[in-house]
């Protein structure tokens, strides 16, 4: 079960068992009984999670999952049985976590590649709370059914699951180790790869990773917009952000397309974007603006992201009728950059090139906040909106959804025009500069 955005039926079950004068039981019986079934499931999910916003009542997640199993409509599920039970473990309750594996792997025994998918889910539950403990034991069951399995299937996925849950929990030795087992008659495929060089990265073994990423082309396999982005994502944990433009610019000349994950990636790492994102003071309203404010490595990686304008075709729609820009899965910092590159494109198009006409409308997508932290609050439509007012913008929320902006093309590129003579939109083109050892 994957946690989810907690509704606002679930808050108000999960305060009232802080502030009720009923017993607990009652307050979950009566909630069980009472909810929509993806109320209840939402909320024992949230509960379940290791990013929980009530961590205090976490213990509360077992009488909520057993009253759960007497509803009507409950199915049981393996991968919330796993949660749950690296909960208990966590909590130091080894018995009843113990119990639940004991009883999931009874009636598991006879479908071996269900047998191996609740040992994943409970080495990633285990990994999420970093408990060694409890990751050593999952870590047992399957490799005993790598060892033991007659199933291709089975034994690849037990080894997916090792492999990258050895990696998530700094062990990539380990993980590497593993790769090179002969005796295990697997051969290794891009995905544990991956794993381990993004399990080097992310300690700082750049000379590993870099060596796995060679054995990786080596063998066949290529280095996709995925391992890209796990490199650029491990540079950026260490602020190297010159080595990030070095693997940015690599990736732009071997043709490899940018996704909203190297936006992402990339703009997560960089502090001075991340600072004026999240307060929202000051913000540069254009590249330029931006530029001037950035410095070092940081303006270094910012201008060679931005000087990719090919991202644009992936999020942006533009037709006779609309002029669309769809913000969903951006970050905060990566939003804010797509804005600026997207304002100064159709400036571009529409002040450089008289032969393309002007759409009816123009929508800014940015979502409701529905896959937020909070429900219902979406950082990136506040964003969008402290741009749109400071920039005098005639992009407004609209009235039938909250979570787009719109307008009038003809309106908008009015607009642009006053920007551009009064110069508070400059278009002029991203330049590539050879910086010292990345030519």
């Amino acid at each position: 079960m994957e946690s989810c955005t907690l509704t606002k039926q679930g808050e108000r079950f999960l305060t009232k068992l802080t502030t009720s004068s009923a017993t607990t039981d009652n307050l979950i019986r009566r909630f069980v009984l009472g909810s929509p079934k993806s109320v209840v499931l939402t909320t024992l999910s949230h509960l379940l999670s290791p990013s929980t916003s009530y961590p205090h009542l976490s213990s509360l997640a077992l009488p909520l999952y057993a009253r759960i199993s007497e509803a009507p409509w409950f199915s049981w599920n393996p991968t919330t049985v796993a949660e749950l039970a690296a909960l208990l473990h966590k909590l130091g309750h080894r018995a009843q976590s113990q119990t639940l594996i004991s009883e999931a792997t009874s009636k598991l025994e006879s479908r071996n590649r269900d047998l191996a998918l609740f040992y994943g889910k409970l080495m990633e539950s285990h990994t999420k709370r970093s408990s060694k403990t409890g990751f050593d034991v999952a870590y047992r069951y399957l490799n005993h059914l790598l060892r033991t399995s007659s199933s291709v299937h089975v034994k690849r996925r037990a080894y997916e699951y090792m492999v990258s849950g050895l990696c998530a929990m700094d062990r990539p030795r380990e993980a590497e180790g593993l790769r090179h087992d002969g005796g295990l008659g697997l051969q290794p495929s891009g995905f544990e790869f991956k794993s381990i060089a993004y399990g080097y990265g992310r300690l700082g073994l750049f000379e590993d990773m870099h060596r796995v990423v060679d054995e990786m082309e080596k063998s066949g396999f290529v280095v996709d917009t995925v391992c890209y982005n796990m490199v650029l994502s491990t540079y950026g944990i260490h602020g190297e952000h010159v080595q990030m433009v070095w693997w940015l610019r690599r990736m732009r000349n071997s043709g490899v397309p940018f996704s909203i994950r190297t936006f992402n990636s990339v703009s997560n790492c960089c502090p001075t974007v991340m600072e004026m994102t999240g307060k929202l003071n000051e913000l540069p309203l254009s590249i330029e603006e931006l530029d001037e404010q950035l410095r070092g490595g940081e303006g270094m990686v910012v201008r060679e992201l931005l000087g990719c304008c090919v991202i644009l075709e992936e999020v942006m729609v533009w037709d006779s009728s609309e002029v669309k820009l769809d913000l969903h899965g951006f970050h905060l910092g990566s939003a804010y950059l797509i804005v600026l590159l997207w304002l100064e494109e159709m400036q571009r198009r529409w002040l450089n090139d008289s032969i393309i006409g002007v759409p009816a409308g123009v929508t800014v997508v940015c979502g409701s906040g529905k896959h937020s932290s909070v429900r219902g609050e979406s950082p990136v439509r506040v964003l969008v909106q402290k741009m749109m007012v400071n920039m005098a913008s005639p992009l407004k929320v609209d009235r039938k959804n909250n979570g787009c902006f719109i307008a009038k093309g003809k309106a908008v590129k009015n607009w642009l025009c006053e920007l551009k003579r009064t110069g508070r939109l400059d278009s002029t083109p991203i330049e590539y500069y050879a910086y010292p050892g990345l030519s």
